[in-house]
């Protein structure tokens, strides 16, 4: 195992099982104390992970993990939730792209179809779709988060104001029990309300590790979505509470859909 590759599954080790000290990392992946103290070492310096006496855990969990951390989590449940994203959305549709990891990867998905109008603060969304010549990206201005490479702020906020979409795809930093929608700072929640209140289609994307996800600055409810996408079964609360709102639940490991009554003209 290369060193990219050990980094990678020691990020995934610790975030299933928890804090994991130096020896077991290096019993578990075959090489010296030394070694895994490197890789350790990199990783806590870029943010992905935090030291603790003779081992190493996630960052607090008030913090949201570093973006790259993020890229790596779950990174096949992202990339069903994009399928499932991408087979809904048709050729010519204009969009909203929020900040966070499945929202890009939904635009990694979408990025071969033809003549889309994508309007983001979602920097690695907007790469994404570049590589496309026939979809046209509009970029919000405003205040740069480096390490997530997305734009916040009340310019990003006033960014959606300007336009009316087909389809709205933003995530989440977490879902509470009782459905309402949670984030990691106050910016992120404007930003997410602004583009909600401003499309057509609200779709959540999310992978099923949001569901019971601790994060501090409420915002919203899982309601409030025309369709929420996920990979996995949600809690059946949440379940409830979908169906009791109309608002359609499409699952990668189901064969159907939750039904509903059209929901195109739900905006919550």
């Amino acid at each position: 195992m290369v060193a990219s590759e050990r980094a990678r599954a020691i990020i995934e080790l610790v975030s299933r099982d928890g804090f994991q000290t130096i020896d077991v990392l290096a019993g578990q992946f075959g090489v010296s104390p030394q070694t895994v103290r490197r890789d350790v070492n990199g990783l806590c310096e870029r943010g992905l992970l935090r030291r603790r006496h003779g081992g190493v855990d996630l960052p607090p969990a008030t913090e949201n993990l570093a973006y790259a951390a993020r890229q790596i989590l779950n990174n096949d449940a992202k990339r069903k939730v994009g399928r499932l994203v991408a087979a809904e959305i048709p050729p010519g549709a204009s969009l909203f792209f929020g900040i966070g990891t499945t929202p890009e990867a939904c635009a990694h998905a979408l990025a071969e179809h033809q003549g889309l109008r994508v309007m983001t603060i979602n920097l690695n969304a907007a790469l994404a779709f570049s590589r496309s010549p026939g979809c046209e990206v509009t970029i919000a201005g405003g205040r740069l988060r480096a390490l997530d490479n997305d734009v916040v702020g009340a310019e990003a906020v006033a960014f959606f104001g300007r336009f009316i979409v087909d389809h709205g795809v933003y995530g989440v930093g977490g879902v509470d029990a009782d459905g309402t929608l949670l984030d990691f700072t106050e910016d992120e929640v404007r930003v997410r309300q602004s583009l909600a209140e401003n499309c057509r289609q609200r779709l959540l994307v999310l992978d099923h590790s949001k569901f019971g996800r601790g994060a501090t600055v409420r915002g919203g409810h899982i309601t409030e979505a025309s369709a929420v996408f996920t990979d996995k079964p949600v809690p059946p609360e949440i379940a409830a509470l979908l169906r009791q709102a109309r608002v359609r639940l499409v699952v990668a490991e189901e064969t159907a859909t939750v039904p509903f009554e059209s929901a195109i003209n739900k905006r919550g």
